[in-house]
């Protein structure tokens, strides 16, 4: 065997292997939708800017898709962009190392999600930089491969050398197209994929056929995409309802006319359900500054009762809320809630002594951007450190579910620390996916959500860590036919605050919980004089109309819409109790945005009087705010239009000049 067939047969295995990672995924059919429209972006990107030799945003495409969607869809997403695309360009032996070098592309953009969450405008011009060179690198390699010769690395390098003008010309247009679109594309395509759970129900069956017939097999997925691409019908699957849209549906009429919210619906509102709530919507991607009541919003309401915001927990809880809306904290109120906050550390660097809520004052002081100041906390907690690799709800204590999970989030992944933290929840999952607030005590939706979001935190996917099956299943299970959540089946116990816990977690987001892009203002006739103005905070929003399934829809996605409850004006005690339980502590971790459990954000357990009935309790910010997804969409139109019209110029000026040379 020569090794320029050696070459090509191991290409091809790059190839099968990349698709049967894809096809052994399973994708549902919002996935497979999205890989279509991508590899169709990518395409038509190649195509618009041929006139440009080697600009093609298509590698850019290729490395958003992979970051925002994972490694297989990624390299989906990439083979099928270079095999369609040579229908226009040409087929030949350069096919199949252009399909592995994007397929790879795509591979690249999920290893640097893994490690970099909420990747720069920079951080990804320079990827896509980078994977420019190692494609051209690739394909100069294929020359050798297809046409033989000399194999050397000073034959190489020639081919290397006379390249080098080309090379130019698509890393600069990799690092220009990631620069003014990278950001606003990744955001839209994080959003579109957390507005579907691409899970299925343990147990349930594969979706049927209209007609009736055999459940569509994964292998033949791509066949048919293959086949939709070359027939140039590409039609993106309707959207169905999610749990995260039911649940946030259900959990944005919880509202009541004061803008707050209440843990139940025999509860009076408060800042801390309210809160709660705003970290669950804005996980869900609904803006809380759109979500309105009798002309008032959450943000409202938390400006009128910042009486309840007391303790370091409090604090905590609230900036995570206000960042989660787009609110400067720094201004809120007439308070600058960071400097507070701040002025909470102890000399040790915790805040109240307590893991969770040192945790979340972490979390919070990160999303303000006041992240330098956090070095004493998280020397304070690795120190703290259980023997067991968790943390309690003190120092001292055996660890819990929640607690550890609220300290993963603000872990360096990878560490040692981190790690102990990772063995902790992995021998404490259950068989049935979740997670229990206590060694003897049974899983419920609450410790499942806060220590899923620790697992995100560390770039962990909760469906498949450890052994027993996936806790986003175990979730989805404890749903009910209304949208809230058990707290445990068949146990209605505050279902707005294990809602908006359970959200976070569901809709693959951990905290920090960064603000989603506000609604469209629709336009608004000029009042006429007997008209009174119902709006909320400033900037005014009005009244959401109510949500609809159009919400889910791809159309929408591109047009962009994108005093604690009960107990939390009592008295604090003095140390926070083991659980939330038969004394009516809060459960001792906050991870959807700085809930009040014991040792979470610091609310006093022993304070609260939100109760579990019948057992004790014990997913970076964006570089820049959302100007509205519509605009970044615009602009890659806008881009691939002006691409267009730049490459018919050049054909017909090359037409003229061939006719006026040469008489052709």
């Amino acid at each position: 065997m020569t090794w320029e067939l050696a070459s090509f047969l191991i290409i091809g295995a790059v190839i099968l292997a990349g698709f049967v990672w894809y096809e052994r995924s399973r994708p549902p059919s919002q996935v497979v939708a999205l890989v279509a429209a991508l590899a169709a972006l990518a395409i038509a990107g190649r195509i618009a800017f041929a006139a440009f030799p080697n600009v093609k945003p298509t590698t850019d495409i290729v490395i958003f898709a992979g970051y925002a969607l994972g490694g297989a869809p990624g390299f989906a997403v990439g083979a099928l962009a270079g095999l369609v695309s040579n229908f226009w360009f040409g087929q030949g032996p350069w096919t199949p190392w252009q399909m592995a070098g994007w397929g790879m592309c795509g591979v690249l953009g999920a290893v640097l999600a893994l490690g970099v969450r909420n990747a720069g405008r920079f951080t990804l011009a320079a990827t896509c930089a980078f994977a420019g060179i190692l494609y051209g690198a690739l394909l100069n390699f294929s020359l050798m491969a297809t046409y033989g010769g000399d194999l050397s690395l000073q034959h190489f390098l020639v081919l290397e050398a006379r390249a080098i003008p080309f090379e130019v010309a698509h890393v600069l247009g990799n690092v220009v197209l990631a620069l003014i679109a990278g950001p606003a594309m990744v955001r839209m395509l994080v959003r579109f994929r957390e507005r579907f759970e691409w899970q299925r129900r343990e147990g349930a069956p594969a979706p049927r056929p209209a007609g009736g017939g055999l459940p569509l097999r994964s292998g033949g997925v791509a066949t048919l995409l293959l086949a939709a691409f070359l027939l140039g019908g590409l039609a993106p699957a309707p959207a169905q309802a999610s749990p995260v849209t039911d649940a946030a549906d259900w959990l944005r009429a919880q509202q009541r006319p004061s803008g707050g919210f209440a843990a139940a619906a025999d509860r009076d509102t408060g800042a801390e359900m309210t809160s709660w709530a705003m970290l669950g919507l804005a996980a869900a991607g609904r803006n809380p500054l759109d979500v309105v009541s009798g002309g008032k919003t959450p943000v409202d309401f938390l400006r009128g009762h910042l009486d309840e915001v007391r303790d370091a927990g409090d604090v905590a809880r609230t900036i995570l809320a206000l960042e989660a809306t787009g609110v400067d904290p720094r201004s809120f109120g007439g308070e600058n809630l960071v400097d507070r906050l701040l002025a909470e550390r102890r000399d040790n660097g915790s805040y109240q002594g307590w893991p969770g809520t040192s945790a979340y004052a972490v979390l919070a002081l990160r999303a303000a951007g006041a992240g330098a100041s956090t070095a004493p906390t998280l020397t304070w907690l690795r120190k703290v450190q259980g023997k067991d690799g968790g943390w309690g709800n003190v120092p001292g204590e055996p660890g819990t579910a929640e607690i550890t999970g609220a300290v993963l989030q603000v872990l360096t992944p990878g560490s040692e620390a981190s790690e102990l933290a990772l063995d902790f929840l992995r021998k404490g999952k259950r068989p049935n996916g979740g997670f229990a607030p206590g060694k003897n005590l049974a899983a419920n939706a609450q410790a499942t959500a806060w220590a899923s979001q620790g697992l995100l935190a560390t770039g962990k996917d909760p469906a498949s860590f450890g052994d027993g099956k996936s806790s986003f299943a175990y979730m989805r299970g404890l749903q009910s036919n209304k949208g809230f959540f058990f707290q445990q089946p068949n146990s209605e116990v505050s279902p707005v605050w294990v809602t908006a816990d359970v959200l976070v977690a569901l809709s693959g987001h951990h905290l920090p919980v960064s603000a989603p892009p506000r609604k469209p203002k629709p336009k608004v006739a000029t009042p006429t004089a007997g008209s009174t103005d119902v709006g909320a905070v400033p900037p005014p929003a009005p009244v959401a109309p109510p949500p609809s399934a159009a919400t889910d829809s791809f159309e929408e996605f591109f047009g962009g819409t994108s005093g604690s409850e009960g107990g939390g004006s009592s008295p604090k005690s003095s140390k926070p109790s083991t659980g939330v339980g038969s004394g009516g502590a809060v459960p001792p971790v906050t991870i959807p945005g700085g809930r009040g459990p014991e040792a979470d954000l610091g609310f006093d357990p022993e304070a609260s009087d939100l109760q579990y009935g019948g057992e004790q309790v014990s997913q970076g910010t964006g570089d820049e705010e959302d100007s509205g997804s519509s605009g970044a969409a615009g602009a890659i139109l806008a881009g691939l239009l002006a691409g267009c019209l730049l490459f018919a110029a050049a054909l017909a000026s090359r037409r003229g000049w061939m006719r006026w040379r040469y008489g052709l």
